[in-house]
């Protein structure tokens, strides 16, 4: 396991060093710079700007002058937040994201696979069509408008009830501000966890050796959680990976829509300001947890699967 642990290492860090890559020289290619939605300047004080910056240097210098402050931990300064750097922008962004992050992951979790496994387990039943239906409908509402509706129903309708919670901010993480953002980011995770779990689980229901346990009469509750469920979590685990980088890094709507100081909210800050450094530091941050989730998603198949080995044989 260690060695395909380590290969998988070995094959990660030439991956992220290709979305570095492309990342940076798309960035300078698209056309404008951080400069150009400032007020107009002299063209003398715009040559000194990106001299100090070092915009002014040949695109390979900067790409070789980028790369080696990254190996030493510097994702450099943010053209736009000029008394900080973008290390310090994320330390400050990513605890709020990552608390938001997996507060919806694990209310996804513990709704969503349930659920499908109600589903699944009641097929073809009003229950199954009353559940899929309403993933159906979690899946086809974008987060742009689910935040909206809640912002709507809750912080406007709701006003003067108990009900009331509020449309935005933050409040150094206030329960009351967390709600909504939080169950906006889980609600399509939700919807996509019930339509995964319910496929698979029919699937796993109708192997063979779930025939074979349930007819020698195992009771049908060791079935299901003994045999049929760990084969019918593979593919949940696989799409759990993923999304647990994109749920952490933070959701760029919901963080922008409820006014969240997240890294998700910096990110599109960032790429509307033309801030190179602090969308390549995001950007980093993000692919280098999805390898990561990757790479932990594919140690947990030999949990789950005992066909699963990776000692070469």
């Amino acid at each position: 396991m260690w060695s395909y642990f380590l290969r998988r290492v070995a094959i990660g860090i030439p991956t992220l060093w290709v979305i570095i890559t492309v990342c940076f020289f798309l960035m300078r290619l698209t056309p404008g710079g951080p400069f150009d939605f400032d007020a107009p300047v002299p063209a003398e004080i715009l040559a000194n700007l990106r001299a100090q910056y070092h915009l002014d240097d040949p695109l390979w210098r900067q790409y070789l002058d980028y790369l080696w402050n990254l190996l030493r931990g510097d994702f450099g300064p943010s053209f736009k937040y000029r008394d900080f750097t973008v290390t310090t922008l994320i330390a400050q962004g990513f605890p709020v994201s990552l608390q938001n992050g997996l507060s919806a992951l694990v209310l996804a979790i513990v709704v969503g696979v349930p659920l499908g496994i109600v589903a699944a387990l009641a097929q073809n039943t009003r229950r199954d069509y009353i559940v899929s239906a309403a993933a159906m409908t979690g899946i086809v509402i974008p987060n742009f408008i689910m935040g909206h509706m809640l912002i709507l129903i809750f912080g406007v309708w709701a006003k003067d009830s108990i009900f009331h919670l509020p449309a935005g901010g933050w409040e150094n993480g206030a329960l009351t501000h967390r709600i909504l953002p939080v169950l906006c980011l889980a609600l399509p995770y939700i919807a996509y966890l019930v339509r995964i779990t319910r496929g698979s689980m029919i699937e796993a229901m109708r192997a063979n050796y779930v025939r074979t346990a349930r007819a020698k009469g195992l009771p049908f509750r060791l079935v299901v959680l003994r045999h049929a469920l760990k084969s019918a979590l593979m593919p949940v685990v696989t799409f759990l990976g993923p999304a647990t980088a994109f749920l952490l890094t933070g959701s760029m709507v919901v963080e922008t829509i409820f006014q969240i100081p997240g890294i998700g909210r910096y990110f599109v800050q960032g790429a509307l300001n033309r801030d190179y450094t602090l969308v390549m530091g995001v950007t980093i941050i993000s692919a280098a947890l999805v390898i990561a989730m990757n790479l932990v998603v594919d140690m947990l198949y030999g949990l789950l699967d005992p066909k699963v080995r990776y000692d070469g044989r």
